[in-house]
């Protein structure tokens, strides 16, 4: 993705990111060209800004469809004037993003466009994965799964993945596609969670044009997408009730309709779907239909969290640091083995992705060849995570404290307190950037810019009152 506004790289490549796809993004057309020029690999897709200093985002799609006439565009720009829009579609862009754009929308076209990609006949045969493609793990809990996936991809069954997130599901779903007889054939990957419930339908079953307001041509959905291939739907816990009924049908059948159609659509779709909740609990609540449970839990995979295979750290750290070397065209690194035991004693809550995150940025960041525990900091806090209940401890105790002391409006104070650190720390974690702490801290730029006010005013209160003021 290419736009020169930091706040809108950082929010659009974090949510793309949290979607399952590997963003890389740049502010100027001509980094683009100089990181294509350097070796890069072309990208799936590339979202781009229009006006931005230097070439702008038009001449940018000109010249990369040039190169690869089929490469998806997304144009995102604040100005939808008529020349904007027009210049866009006639440089080959495949959608026009106006600014402001809801970011959920923004992920769903991203997989629309990926997935319509990986469907066109230059791309249906799946080339030999890259390094990061592949599942590695020489733990015995791993070298059962290897085994397990290499009688599974043989079986035209279900398989239903779980562990928790961020141990690499989709990458279980790829190799069972990639190892079966439809690997010549389209693999398709939804989050279900990511889409919102609203557009989940016309996602995986596709419309018809003029089936509701808007629907001005027919789309292809998911499964149309993938026949003949896989369909990973990954976090199917979330899928609503009502979906959860015609996915049943397509399931038991082979059949639908799409939204607004009469005309029965049969595919053949192997259906591979992933998720890190408890499935067996939430059909014993009545949340999760049994019945579509059974169908897709024909066999069942289970991931191991990273701390369970703590073995596979060394190993999976060097692919990592390899991989970013690559990208940034640099030397890799490599951890020395006082820093490679920090990490071995780490529990890894963010499991492989929280690994891959962390090699990343130590990669950037850390100054010489040899990664050392002074790198690593506070990122692994001494090896483990502080869990909530920690500090839920701590609040109780201070709470019966003060109600001892016969004190009151512990709760204003309370959140009071909560907000200043988690201000503070998000501020100190993004080196001041407001935009940046909000988005990190789930909130809107003005709520925290509010929060800080409010803080100063209390502050300047507490200063002329004669009182100390808030650490």
């Amino acid at each position: 993705m290419v736009d020169d506004d930091r706040a809108v790289r950082f929010v659009l490549a974090t949510a793309l990111r949290e979607a399952g796809h590997a963003v890389t993004a740049f502010d100027s057309a001509q980094a683009v060209q100089a990181a294509l020029d350097a070796g890069t690999r072309a990208p799936d897709l590339l979202f781009t800004d229009v006006r931005m200093p230097g070439d702008d985002g038009l001449v940018l799609l000109e010249r990369l469809k040039r190169a690869h006439p089929r490469l998806p565009v997304v144009v995102m720009s604040a100005y939808t004037d008529i020349s904007s829009t027009a210049g866009a579609f006639r440089g080959g862009a495949a959608e026009f993003l106006s600014k402001p754009f809801d970011i959920d929308e923004a992920v769903a076209l991203a997989g629309r466009a990926l997935a319509q990609r990986e469907q066109s006949p230059d791309t249906a045969v799946a080339p030999e994965p890259a390094e990061d493609d592949r599942l590695i793990g020489e733990t015995p809990a791993m070298q059962q799964l290897f085994r397990a996936i290499g009688r599974l991809a043989q079986a035209p069954l279900s398989v239903l993945v779980t562990g928790e997130t961020g141990t690499g599901k989709e990458l279980v779903a790829r190799a069972l596609h990639r190892e079966s007889p439809r690997a010549r054939k389209p693999f398709v990957a939804l989050n279900t969670a990511a889409i919102p419930a609203e557009l989940l339908e016309n996602e995986l079953f596709g419309h018809e044009a003029g089936a509701f307001t808007g629907a001005q041509k027919k789309h292809v959905g998911r499964f149309e997408q993938a026949d003949g291939g896989t369909l990973f739907l990954d976090e199917i816990g979330d899928m609503p009730a009502s979906l959860q009924t015609r996915l049943l049908r397509v399931l038991a059948e082979g059949e639908f309709f799409r939204v607004g159609g009469r005309e029965l659509i049969h595919v053949d779709v192997r259906v591979v779907a992933a998720t890190h909740q408890d499935l067996d609990a939430l059909a014993a609540e009545g949340r999760f239909r049994a019945d579509l449970l059974h169908r897709l839990d024909v066999v069942r995979l289970h991931l191991p969290p990273l701390r369970e295979r703590r073995d596979d750290v060394p190993r999976l750290a060097a692919r990592f640091l390899r991989a970013a070397a690559t990208r940034f065209d640099t030397a890799p690194k490599r951890f020395g083995k006082p820093a490679l035991e920090r990490l071995r004693a780490y529990d890894w809550p963010g499991n492989v992705r929280e690994l891959e995150n962390l090699c990343w940025r130590l990669s950037a960041l850390a100054p010489g060849d040899v990664i050392t525990p002074a790198d690593l900091g506070d990122a692994l806090d001494g090896g483990r995570r502080r869990e909530p209940g920690d500090w839920d401890a701590a609040l109780k105790a201070w709470a019966r404290d003060r109600l001892a002391a016969g004190d009151d409006g512990l709760h204003a104070e309370a959140r009071e307190r909560l907000d200043r650190v988690l201000l503070d720390a998000a501020l100190e974690h993004t080196g001041g950037r407001r935009t940046e702490a909000a988005a990190r801290l789930g909130l809107g730029r003005n709520t925290l810019t509010r929060k800080l006010g409010a803080r100063g005013k209390r502050t300047r209160r507490q200063g002329k009152d004669g009182s100390s003021s808030p650490t």
